[in-house]
């Protein structure tokens, strides 16, 4: 949510300062706040499914999970390097570079975690990603994936903790 929240003011100032409106301006114009979240010449960054059906979530087994988990940041990942890409305001880059670098820390940790029972599973995502060209988007399933399926994985394992 942070991130979004930089992101959004990062966006608003670079904007804000170069168009010179009146505040007054920003707060009647809904189009001109959404534009302000679109990047036009951003090719689509697919982002993976978030939603979480509990009941499915739980009835797979733990390197099902970490795998859906692992492919989803798989996909995050190549959409930073993509929205990187682009003519960014700086702000907005060093939130990606910083989003970017979150994101491959989990897949290595989620990567090198040894879970007890199963087979390995490869990685593999649950339902088809959707294309976006939303920076605010983005952030928002990246900040859905972690507090969601990653959190809820990670809470399950904790059971480990203290047979360790």
């Amino acid at each position: 949510m942070a991130l979004r929240r930089i992101l959004l003011l990062c966006m608003v100032a670079s904007e804000v300062w170069d168009a010179e409106p009146k505040p007054i301006d920003f707060v009647c114009n809904r189009a001109a706040r959404r534009a302000m979240n679109t990047v036009a010449e951003m090719e689509s960054a697919l982002l993976p499914c978030t939603e979480l059906h509990v009941e499915s979530w739980e009835n797979k087994s733990h390197q099902e999970k970490r795998g859906e988990i692992v492919a989803s940041l798989k996909l995050l990942t190549e959409g930073v390097k993509a929205l990187k890409g682009l003519s960014l305001p700086r702000c907005a880059s060093l939130v990606l570079q910083r989003l970017e670098i979150n994101v491959n820390n989990y897949r290595l940790i989620l990567t090198n975690l040894r879970l007890s029972q199963g087979p390995v599973v490869s990685p593999s995502l649950s339902c088809v990603p959707i294309s976006t060209n939303s920076l605010s988007t983005f952030l928002l399933k990246y900040n859905q994936l972690i507090i969601g399926k990653l959190e809820r994985f990670l809470v399950k394992l904790e059971d480990t903790c203290t047979s360790q």
